[in-house]
């Protein structure tokens, strides 16, 4: 499963490309919003920290667009910026339409704010590259996610597509081992969420109780 990071702050970009390895990066508004920078300018220090690889870079077409020609024009225009972006569009019937335009135009497509298999569905029948089902989201308003990545994998099984699935709205490393498991092909979640991932109190206790003995074992 490839690890992607959520973000659009070079710091964290630029220290997960060092130091994780990262597969890829999402990035949504919010994410724009929080690095403090315009959208443009945001976007193209993002495509020189990945120039020279062919990690995926999702970027976002503006949410108000709701026409798909207007989706794709703002599409092909974004996608021009570097070889690695690809373009999320929203679930929609005209953003599925959108996904289906820009897939005939040679642009990689992340469809994104899924939330139902029906949706996946939709998505990769289009050509959608990536297909991005949220866990977080439904977690929080009390429609329970364990089911979500298996039944969307099982879709895209049954029908040979070749949609990838990005798990998205990660929050813990639960919802990461559940994706890992259920056969998710992405994983993108925050900074913070993947330092979490790496610890685990077990390994604390072990590393203390080695270093108690480590200290008290004679040199000579």
């Amino acid at each position: 499963m490839k690890l992607f990071l959520d973000s659009a702050k070079t710091d964290e970009i630029s220290r997960a490309l060092d130091i994780w390895d990262i597969d890829g990066l999402t990035t949504n508004p919010k994410h724009v919003q929080a690095s403090g920078k315009p959208f443009r300018t945001v976007i193209s220090e993002i495509a020189e920290l990945f120039a020279g690889t062919d990690k995926p870079i999702s970027v976002e077409v503006n949410p108000h667009l709701t026409q798909w020609e207007d989706i794709v024009a703002e599409g092909r225009e974004l996608a021009a910026f570097s070889p690695n972006f690809v373009i999320k569009v929203g679930a929609s019937e005209q953003g599925f339409k959108a996904v289906r335009e820009l897939t005939a135009h040679g642009v990689r497509v992340n469809a994104t704010l899924i939330f139902s298999v029906a949706q996946a569905w939709h998505a990769a029948r289009a050509g959608a590259a990536f297909i991005s089902p949220f866990l977080g989201w439904k977690d929080q308003h009390g429609d329970i996610s364990r089911e979500f990545i298996p039944e969307v994998r099982a879709m895209l099984d049954n029908f040979g597509y070749s949609s990838e699935i990005i798990a998205a709205a990660v929050r813990n490393s639960g919802q990461i081992a559940e994706s890992a498991l259920a056969g998710a092909h992405c994983v993108t979640a925050g900074e913070a969420v993947f330092r979490d991932s790496f610890a685990n109190p077990y390994t604390t206790m072990g590393e203390q109780i080695f270093q108690n003995a480590w200290d008290a074992t004679p040199e000579h």
